[in-house]
């Protein structure tokens, strides 16, 4: 029998109750009073009211519309105060809207026009088209459980020979005239870009070298459902950034969504809104922009919201890049040795080595 003089153990504080004292059967506890401890352990062992917060996502802020930004006066009149501006907004927002551009805005409602066919094609004929690591163009996979008419899709095309195959296989009629509309326009915009991320990145501090060779322009197709503001398809969207980052490397991303009602930013810390000109691109700067300036440029992602009467619009993401980007990119990131000076390299050590001991059995 344990003496009431007897210092009590020591109680670990466990999610789990801990096992009975070992008290004789049809006897009373030795314990005076009953009450003290049966409070005391209630009192220890209660787990904790933990209080989380209602909303995962900070509060949504609205936003005075970025600059709008005259390509011409921009591009072609070196207007520096107006390229003050354009630095400025990407440092502070990552995004400005693009006035003057010269595509004209037919062409960009034709090639939505042809894209809503793309989300017509069954789920069960998707499969062969469909992103994956080895692939990254294609729709994107629905995972069991999920309904693919509840909220946005998307569809990345390039131009690549794999998909083009298999998209007239599945949707034989209506891609090749949506494949000849949107590379006319994933050419505009290839030519705005090439104008204008010289101008912004300042030919003084970066150097440019070689030619302006895309490595190839992706664009991603979304079809937006009525009022999907907050929806789960754009929190799904910011989950993605959050956890792995942009899909795509590249230099700014061109948003075609004429009739969108709001513009989304998200970054890492941030969830801006802002109404957009109808009229305009909205430019975002990408993940190689912000290395490329030195971390001063901000890299963001951006999704229109689509409030009007019809039930669902499309819109488009064009990420562009080019040769000269990706060079100073990798740059930035470790120098690698061709072939061809590998094996000059491999001929001139043998020499030297020969040499090395020449002057050795010399001096000896």
């Amino acid at each position: 029998m344990q003496s009431p003089l007897t210092p009590m153990p020591e109680i670990t504080v466990d999610f789990r109750a801990p096992p009975p004292s070992p008290v004789a059967s049809g006897r009373r506890s030795t314990v005076t009073n009953d009450d003290v401890l049966t409070e005391f352990l209630e009192a220890s062992l209660r787990v904790p009211d933990l209080v989380l917060p209602d909303k995962i996502f900070p509060k949504q802020k609205q936003l005075e519309a970025p600059p709008e930004v005259d390509f011409v006066s921009l591009c072609f009149h070196c207007d520096d105060a107006l390229r003050d501006v354009v630095s400025d907004s990407l440092a502070r927002l990552g995004c400005f809207q693009l006035l003057n551009h010269g595509i004209p805005l037919q062409l960009m409602a034709a090639v939505a026009e042809a894209a809503g066919g793309i989300f017509e094609v069954p789920p069960t004929n998707r499969a062969s088209a469909t992103r994956s690591p080895e692939k990254p163009w294609g729709f994107e996979e629905y995972h069991a459980g999920e309904e693919v008419g509840d909220g946005s899709e998307e569809f990345v095309w390039c131009n690549d020979n794999e998909l083009n195959s298999k998209m007239e296989g599945i949707w034989p009629i209506g891609y090749p005239n949506f494949s000849e509309k949107i590379e006319k326009l994933k050419s505009r915009i290839e030519m705005v870009g090439r104008k204008m991320l010289p101008v912004i990145l300042e030919k003084g501090r970066i150097e440019f070298v070689g030619g302006h060779d895309e490595v190839g322009t992706l664009c991603c197709v979304y079809k937006h459902r009525r009022d999907n503001s907050v929806s789960s398809s754009l929190k799904y969207d910011v989950i993605r950034m959050l956890i792995r980052g942009t899909d795509y490397s590249h230099s700014f991303c061109f948003h075609v969504c004429n009739g969108s009602s709001h513009f989304h930013l998200y970054s890492k810390k941030t969830w801006l809104s802002f109404c957009p000109q109808p009229a305009a691109l909205i430019v975002t700067a990408g993940d190689q922009t912000q290395i490329l300036s030195g971390g001063l440029y901000k890299h963001v992602i951006g999704r229109p919201i689509f409030k009007g009467e019809k039930e669902e619009s499309i819109s488009m993401a064009f990420l562009y890049s080019t040769q000269t980007t990706k060079n100073n990119f990798q740059t930035s990131r470790g120098r690698t040795i061709s072939l061809c000076q590998q094996a000059i390299l491999a001929l001139i050590l043998p020499l030297v080595y020969h040499v090395m001991i020449f002057f050795y059995n010399k001096l000896n």
